[in-house]
């Protein structure tokens, strides 16, 4: 079971999400508040972080960068996952260390296809 940091400050968004990994036999930890997300990743050392971009200071670029500049989550996978669908978007996201992008909103498939590939977990391609 890995644990999984969502940060997003749609409580819809995250409370979906929990359910989708709960499904899946993971342990989310939801934020909602973009501030306390660095406190969440200290105290809870994810194993993959889910980041919504679109969030009042810090942004998720911001938090992408944050976590990127901290030791204990230099090679912690971070996909985002964002209403936001262009290409400025998909780099500044990429230049600021996520690992990947997801489209709000997903399939529930496409989420934990990600999830699967960047724990490096087996499992079906759909």
């Amino acid at each position: 079971m890995a644990k999984i940091l969502v940060v997003d400050d749609d409580k819809g968004a995250t409370d979906l999400i929990e359910v989708i990994l709960l499904s899946s036999g993971h342990e989310p930890i939801t934020v909602n508040d973009s501030s306390k997300a660095m406190d969440a990743a200290d105290l809870n050392k994810p194993d993959l972080i889910l980041l919504d971009l679109m969030m009042p200071e810090p942004t998720g670029f911001q938090l992408c960068r944050m976590l990127r500049a901290n030791a204990n989550f230099k090679t912690t996978p971070i996909i985002i996952i964002t209403a936001l669908d262009n290409t400025d978007s998909r780099v500044v996201a990429i230049g600021a260390g996520a690992n990947g992008f997801l489209r709000k909103p997903f399939h529930v498939s496409d989420l934990t296809e990600k999830v699967r590939d960047f724990l490096g977990q087996p499992g079906t391609r759909t």
